[in-house]
């Protein structure tokens, strides 16, 4: 049998120590299921050791480092045209996007290589994803709407915030066998090498965020489709990279949902979008104070999230 080839890609800034993990991870599991394996790190500027430990402890990953933060979409592209995407890539192996604030599990790998290779129109497979302490994490979505913008400010029921109108895919999500879903979430992605050449990189005009919705709203125009698989598992220790800059990161949030809405949705629906959104802000701000009259808020940090909404607000 032909031994299956991936070429990997993963963009760090700042986590150290969940990289060295992570390529632990990739690096034991590639090797017990046999999988020819090939990582590119691209560092965007980390100041914590992070290119150093990579070229110390795995001399075996290649590495490139950028002198300034691209931002992710970017620090992705970077290493794609490295593999010679868009136009001649290297080699046909298929592309495994994994943020580095991710582990791999058993059987994780070949269970994607094997989906990509049977289901012949998918552009991209996501796997089952998991927090740190084992918990489902949600790992696909449908594209978002005006429903998924309200529900995210007024939850009203969990069975509303679990559900198809929410972007959900409950049942699937806890099955065990692949299902067709709208975008995988972008920790870990694995792309056809074909669909990635036909849809192009992804848009560095997103920072961080939404890059994954808008490859795969792209893809899908074009006849490509998403898959998640549920038996194949990541860990994903979720938003390490972002926590570093909390309040910036929830304006970045937004700033890239509206580039998302206007692009797949128009600006009438992007007008819609921010109302919603306007009026979100008022009422997290109401949220806020009641917290720090609870004292449940420090002064400081209701500050920082005042002036955050206040940003959103003036997107």
């Amino acid at each position: 049998m032909t031994t299956p080839e991936l070429d990997v890609l993963i963009v760090s800034y700042n986590v150290r120590p969940l990289l060295a993990a992570c390529l632990r991870s990739l690096y034991a599991h590639a090797a017990q299921e046999g999988v020819a394996t090939r990582v590119l790190v691209v560092d965007n500027a980390s100041g914590d050791g992070s290119p150093e430990m990579v070229a110390a402890s795995f001399p075996h990953a290649s590495l490139l480092r950028s002198e300034t933060n691209l931002g992710f979409p970017a620090g992705v592209n970077l290493g794609l045209r490295q593999l010679g995407y868009p136009d001649s890539p290297i080699r046909e192996s298929p592309v495994l996007l994994l943020n580095p604030d991710t582990e791999v599990r058993p059987g994780a790998l070949s269970l994607m290589l094997e989906d990509l290779s049977g289901l012949t129109r998918a552009g991209v497979i996501g796997p089952g994803l998991r927090y740190g302490d084992g918990a489902p994490q949600h790992a696909a979505f449908r594209f978002p709407g005006l429903a998924q913008v309200l529900l995210e400010f007024y939850p009203m029921n969990w069975r509303l915030t679990e559900s198809r109108l929410n972007g959900r895919y409950g049942r699937q999500e806890r099955g065990t066998r692949p299902y067709r879903c709208d975008h995988p979430l972008g920790a870990a992605m694995l792309l056809r090498p074909s669909a990635l050449q036909e849809v192009g990189l992804l848009d560095a005009g997103f920072f961080m965020y939404c890059e994954e919705v808008d490859w795969c709203w792209r893809a899908a125009k074009r006849g490509w489709l998403a898959w998640s698989d549920p038996r194949a598992i990541v860990v994903h220790y979720a938003g390490q990279s972002a926590s570093q800059s909390r309040g910036l990161m929830y304006v970045e949030l937004w700033r890239s949902r509206y580039r998302l809405f206007a692009k797949h949705r128009g600006q009438s629906y992007l007008k819609a979008v921010r109302l919603i959104v306007r009026a979100g802000m008022a009422l997290e701000r109401v949220r806020a104070r009641r917290e720090l009259r609870a004292a449940r808020l420090d002064s400081e940090s209701y500050g920082r999230l005042l002036a955050a909404y206040d940003a959103v607000s003036a997107l």
